[in-house]
């Protein structure tokens, strides 16, 4: 009787510990990071044009490319590819980040060229799109008979059918697109939704230096930072062309190999990794950014908790995020 009195009292103490442990780790990481909430906005006209154009292949140079094509469903918002086809028959000159929670970044693309989603969007008809010009991308909504639509997203707009309101309308869609997590629902207050070794991941994310840059809610997204700090990237990545990063655009020196921070929501979903897709997969990813970085080489069982940790950042598809009336195709 007093050994199982004894034996009750430790694993009660345990647990009391355990809990105790979880709690700590869960402050930490709230300070540091952050939760995402699936928005639920009310329908709205501005929404459901942005998702009606989203996936509209039509609106295109060729009449096959959609926004949606650099973007499917099944690589979670991202694209499995190293690069993308556009409507011009080239290819994308770096890897297409996830849409999915997107949207409230305050900068886009590797570069952080475009200011939000609207000017991404607005951007990419004479882009990805394949547009000679933007009067050429309206006169192609005027021809599929957008132009209700516009009117009725924009009434107040003395010229509701435009570029402009064009990517506001792809924002409102993709700010639709939050993907809450098992990690958001232990930071909720579940100690259940991540196992131990997703534990031990988070702990290591916060421990090794992986938060300096990848913070906030998205677990980066809102930062720049040089890819390869301590080596040249490319000794680690193998990659087949070495980019200049932000110097591309602004020519400053300081700007060399400088590349927006990716957020880490649905790592786990978008592989290859890196500006040029050339590391496929998560465990090497991991390493990579350790090595170049931050100067460390990880051990197995340190790579293989931060990977569980990570894939705990994964998840759903939205329901919305298919054509008008479909549901995804995952």
């Amino acid at each position: 009787m007093k050994r199982s009195i004894a034996a009750a009292t430790v694993l009660a103490a345990l647990a009391m510990f355990g809990a105790s442990a979880d709690e700590a780790l869960r402050r930490e990481a709230a300070a540091v990071l952050g939760e995402i909430k699936a928005q639920r906005p009310a329908p709205s006209a501005q929404i459901e044009l942005g998702r009606a154009l989203f996936w509209d292949a039509r609106v295109s140079l060729d009449g096959k490319t959609a926004c949606a094509s650099c973007h499917p469903a099944s690589d979670w918002g991202a694209d499995r590819r190293p690069f993308s086809p556009d409507a011009r028959g080239a290819l994308t000159s770096r890897h297409s980040p996830t849409v999915f929670n997107a949207a409230t970044q305050p900068m886009t693309r590797w570069l952080a060229d475009r200011k939000n989603a609207a000017d991404q969007a607005e951007s990419s008809l004479t882009g990805s799109l394949g547009f000679p010009s933007r009067e050429a991308a309206l006169a192609k909504l005027r021809e599929l008979d957008y132009a209700p639509q516009f009117r009725g997203a924009f009434a107040p707009d003395a010229e509701p059918l435009s570029t402009r309101n064009y990517g506001l309308a792809l924002e409102a869609y993709e700010a639709t697109l939050d993907t809450p997590a098992a990690f958001d629902r232990f930071l909720s207050g579940d100690d259940g939704a991540l196992s131990e070794r997703q534990k031990a991941g988070l702990r290591a994310f916060l421990s090794i230096g992986c938060a300096g840059c990848h913070n906030g809610a998205h677990l980066g997204g809102a930062m720049l930072s040089k890819f390869g700090v301590v080596k040249d990237y490319w000794l680690e990545t193998g990659s087949k062309k070495v980019d200049p990063g932000r110097y591309a655009v602004t020519k400053k020196e300081e700007d060399r190999y400088v590349f927006r921070v990716p957020m880490l929501r649905n790592i786990a979903r978008t592989a290859p990794y890196f500006h040029d897709g050339s590391v496929e997969t998560l465990e090497r990813a991991v390493r990579v950014m350790a090595s170049v970085q931050l100067g460390r080489t990880l051990d197995e069982r340190t790579v293989a908790d931060l990977v569980s940790f990570l894939e705990a950042l994964t998840g759903e598809v939205p329901s919305s995020y298919a054509p008008p009336g479909e549901r995804p195709q995952k």
